[in-house]
């Protein structure tokens, strides 16, 4: 009798592990039911910057997203988004692509969150605003490594649910240096398997 019970629980372990990994799996592609996506791209990207592969919610430049007042550089009374927000699920991994310098965010205003991060590089020349992070692990005057994971996705300040948004600016420059930043997160199309 001791046998067969011994023989019976590698099936109902293996069972369980599945269940496990199936429930892991999917939480880890929910939706968020407060994402809206004000692009008609449908396409899944991956890039060093995430871990995963997501949806472009807001493109950079003239929107219909009702967040932004009417920019003259827009028709029909549409808004100007100077980033890129990519919906993804709360805790979603950000790691750094270059190295990179962590600059107080004190110049940001609340539309980025409550715990945003400003990243420098001098080198390739650019500022990095990521908005609506969770959890930060590095501080002011740190340098990032490449490869480092630096922070969290959350969706504080965000009416729409988990996303970031990434925002390319000039070194020390404000908004109207932002330019769009689709280059510099390596943004690739996941490959259908």
């Amino acid at each position: 009798m001791r046998l067969g019970r011994l023989a019976a629980a590698p099936p109902v372990a293996a069972l369980l592990a599945l269940a496990l990994v199936a429930t892991l799996t999917t939480v880890a592609d929910a939706r968020d039911s407060r994402w809206v996506f004000y692009t008609k791209d449908k396409t899944y990207y991956t890039s060093p910057w995430f871990q995963g592969a997501h949806r472009i919610m807001i493109p950079f430049g003239c929107t219909r997203a009702p967040y932004y007042s009417p920019d003259p550089r827009c028709r029909d009374d549409r808004g100007f988004h100077h980033g890129i927000d990519v919906a993804m699920p709360c805790g979603t991994p950000l790691y750094a692509r270059f190295r990179l310098r962590v600059v107080p965010p004190d110049s940001l205003g609340p539309a980025y969150g409550d715990n945003p991060v400003l990243l420098r590089n001098r080198k390739r020349g650019f500022d990095l605003v990521i908005g609506h992070t969770r959890k930060v692990y590095a501080r002011p005057g740190d340098l990032v490594k490449r490869g480092t994971m630096f922070a969290r996705a959350n969706d504080r300040g965000a009416p729409d649910g988990c996303h970031l948004h990434f925002e390319r600016r000039a070194v020390k420059g404000g908004l109207s240096t932002a330019v769009k930043p689709r280059g510099l997160l390596a943004l690739t199309p996941r490959e259908r398997s």
